[in-house]
């Protein structure tokens, strides 16, 4: 049976999610109509939208939807000119300045909030950064469900995510924004969203991520994550055991409880995802939004890893599902795999 370790890439769909989706479907009305449909289909949204507010904890803040993280992004911050740097994804990094320094192990200093851009948590490396007071935008996308957030008590202006993250629908996305603020829309043509984003809302997934925010958030307060921090724990033991040589990404500093990012010097992270994929275990070599591209992880090279070295790494993303004889499995798999390498390399 395959086991399922890519939950950074996208999380399996939670049933509260598949449950709100499919009673949404029923719903036939459109939302911006004004019959009884309609509005059946407004008050759907409109829940949605308060109840991820207040599970978000953004009181004071309005919030758009859209369809995922990247559009949510391109809404905050096209034409902002803020700084960012190298270790965010690649949808925010196609609207900033890659300019902020980066230490060894990924942790970023800003020294403007108001004119800057900081991750919550990063995709590939589970580093998670310390908002400054002030920050201008914050993509939160790794975070929620897995780290407290409280937008408000963050101070943060705006915050980018997505429903698949914490086990709602692709294809779903929210920016959070202050209350009356209105950016320029990237998709035009209607008056929907408060006339910050044009077209018809799609209220099966909407209905979905707010289904899949609080359970997600109910996960977080029962310590779910805290077990799945062990079992990352324990994945890493074993795989250092069984290579002293390998280098776990910033294992001194804070982390997300469920990611483990392993740079094992000459053995190409690609190579180790087929070995695994093979061996019936879904991992990664990074974001997914890079899989597929022949070079090496560009928030590795930011953090100061040699090109050569930031080719080998494998990503591997627990979720609350996984359990440790899995965990256990996955490094019995991997260590064949490596003296099959090195069998092979001498």
């Amino acid at each position: 049976m395959r086991v399922y370790l890519d939950w950074n890439a996208t999380a399996p769909l939670r049933p509260e999610a598949r449950a709100a989706m499919a009673e949404a479907l029923d719903v036939v009305g459109n939302p911006s109509s004004v019959h009884a449909e309609g509005r059946a289909a407004r008050a759907l949204v409109e829940r949605a939208r308060e109840d991820l507010l207040e599970a978000l904890g953004a009181t004071q803040s309005d919030l758009v939807f859209t369809s995922g993280a990247t559009e949510a992004a391109a809404l905050a911050l096209a034409g902002r000119g803020l700084k960012g740097a190298a270790v965010e994804h690649d949808a925010v990094a196609a609207w900033v300045e890659t300019s902020l320094p980066v230490d060894r192990d990924g942790r970023v200093t800003v020294e403007d909030p108001a004119g800057s851009t900081l991750q919550l948590a990063n995709s590939e490396t589970g580093v998670v950064q310390t908002l400054p007071a002030g920050l201008a935008v914050s993509d939160v996308t790794q975070g929620i469900g897995r780290l407290p957030y409280a937008h408000d008590w963050a101070g943060v202006g705006m915050a980018i995510l997505s429903a698949h993250k914490f086990g709602g629908p692709k294809g779903a996305g929210a920016l959070i924004l202050p209350r009356g603020h209105h950016p320029e829309p990237r998709a035009k043509g209607g008056g929907q969203e408060m006339g910050r984003r044009a077209g018809t809302e799609n209220v099966p997934a909407i209905a979905g991520m707010a289904a899949a925010a609080r359970a997600a958030l109910r996960d977080l307060a029962d310590g779910l994550w805290e077990r799945v921090a062990q079992l990352r724990d324990i994945l890493e033991n074993a795989l250092e055991a069984a290579s002293p040589g390998t280098i776990f990404v910033g294992r001194g500093v804070a982390r997300l409880p469920n990611t483990m990012l392993a740079l094992t010097p000459g053995w190409k992270g690609e190579t180790q995802v087929m070995a695994m994929d093979l061996a019936g275990f879904a991992v990664s070599s990074g974001s997914a939004c890079s899989s597929g591209k022949v070079r090496a992880s560009r928030t590795l090279r930011a953090m100061g890893f040699a090109e050569g070295d930031a080719a080998c790494a494998m990503r591997v993303s627990l979720g609350p599902a996984v359990t440790e004889d899995e965990v256990l499995r996955l490094a019995d798999a991997w260590s064949a795999a490596l003296k099959k390498h090195k069998s092979r390399a001498a």
